[in-house]
């Protein structure tokens, strides 16, 4: 690390004060505040934490303005189109690429320990038809620690990458039993014979005694999203699973933790509000109506799935699902008044100088909701399917802070805004 440092005034007393520079493998380097309060008496103020650096990590790097995200060093578009999600989820685990060898170990204990123990279908049986998938997930991922309660005590390498691989191949059963309890339909186990991704569709698709024809251009769309998805930085979720990986919670309640961040219609629910907003807008008649709306500052009206608080050039992530979507569209055959809405507003807002101007780019939610109901999947599952994509990195990231040598519990501080102390009456 840097010696550097960087001197501070405080205009009030004349006092200086120096803090150390970090310096990072790429990117910004960070100003070590960790004495701020100690040496001055003050908190800093970073509503939203937009400028600080709450943990160091060797897990994913992104650079917003160049537009580029990397896991553990690899360029998002070399795992997205030359390697498979179980490639992409064991380097985030392990910390490297699997050989060929090491990559068909991997897919045969993801197979083994897809299956879920029969009890937890009792707590599925609890839930009222219609309820929500992501709640259901959230309470069956949390169910998980009662039956692997001993992962609350983890010491070695080999029982990291236990708990570890666990949990990534039983979250696509939790998540397909999810939602078939949640309509009330026959629940599918997984097949021994089919792969992770394709596994995940026929839970959804199939029927008992049916045979579910699974096209590769689908599988290949899915296992593409679950890749650009699988991590993300110190985004919302991913904090929460690392406060709670902090305080010493079983991993799986902080999985569960992600799970609930997740569900939120500003971080994994926006592909959602996407294909919700296109059918308000129905049809390609009205297009230039919210794109006028839109641009109306007086107008509470937003386009979803444009522009993104991290990226300031263009979503990297968009950029491959955009190939991803016009591939699956054309071999498909999949034409409609919605695709129609979705390509009309693109174009317009990929030219037109109000949306350039700001960065207002269709970002990865505006093509993953779009190749998702391709796909058949329903929309109250985009969520689910982000934490399938997410949780090789959230256990990643968990892993990390908890092999760390020393582990300090999240607390932030605040800025106090209420009253002063009152005298009681009497």
């Amino acid at each position: 690390m840097s010696k550097n440092t960087i001197t501070i005034i405080n205009n009030r007393d004349g006092k200086t004060y120096e803090f150390n520079i970090l310096d990072a493998t790429v990117g910004p380097s960070v100003v070590d505040i960790s004495s701020f309060y100690k040496e001055t008496g003050m908190f800093t103020y970073d509503e939203g934490y937009t400028s600080t650096a709450s943990c160091q990590s060797k897990i994913t790097y992104i650079d917003g303005d160049a537009g580029q995200l990397m896991y553990r060093g690899y360029d998002i578009s070399f795992m997205a189109k030359e390697k498979s999600f179980l490639d992409t989820a064991y380097l985030l685990i392990y910390g490297e690429l699997p050989s060929q060898d090491e990559l068909t170990d991997f897919k045969l204990e993801m197979q083994k320990r897809s299956f879920v123990h029969e009890g937890i279908k009792k707590l599925f049986d609890s839930f009222p038809d219609g309820a929500h998938p992501m709640a259901i997930l959230s309470a069956g991922v949390s169910a998980l620690a009662t039956f692997y309660f001993k992962h609350l005590e983890i010491t070695t390498a080999a029982e990291y990458q236990e708990m570890a691989n666990r949990i990534v191949a039983k979250i696509p059963t939790l998540a397909a039993f999810s939602y078939r309890y949640s309509n009330g339909l026959p629940i599918i186990y997984p097949d021994l014979n089919k792969g992770f991704t394709e596994n995940f569709l026929n839970m959804l698709r199939a029927y008992p005694h049916e045979y579910v024809e699974l096209k590769d251009v689908e599988i290949k769309a899915l296992d593409t999203i679950f890749t650009l998805h699988a991590d993300h930085e110190q985004n919302a979720s991913t904090t929460a699973v690392r406060n709670l990986a902090s305080t010493m919670a079983h991993p799986y309640a902080a999985i569960s933790a992600g799970i609930g961040a997740l569900w939120g219609r500003s971080h994994g629910g926006a592909n959602e509000s996407v294909i919700r907003q296109l059918e308000m807008i129905g049809s390609v008649d009205r297009v230039d109506e919210f794109i006028g709306k839109a641009k109306d500052k007086d107008d509470p009206f937003r386009l979803m799935g444009f522009g993104h608080r991290v990226y300031k050039n263009f979503d990297p992530r968009a950029t491959i699902l955009k190939e991803i979507r016009n591939e699956l569209m054309e071999e498909l055959g999949i034409s409609s008044e919605l695709v129609e809405v979705a390509n009309k507003i693109e174009q317009i807002a990929l030219s037109d100088e109000y949306f350039v101007s700001r960065g207002l780019y269709p970002n990865i939610d505006f093509y993953s909701g779009l190749i998702l109901q391709a796909l058949k999947i329903p929309k109250e599952m985009f969520a689910v399917v982000f934490v399938i994509g997410r949780t090789p990195g959230w256990i990643a990231q968990w892993s990390e802070l908890r092999q760390q040598k020393s582990i300090k519990i999240a607390r932030p501080r605040q800025l106090y805004v209420g009253s002063s102390e009152r005298t009681p009456n009497t």
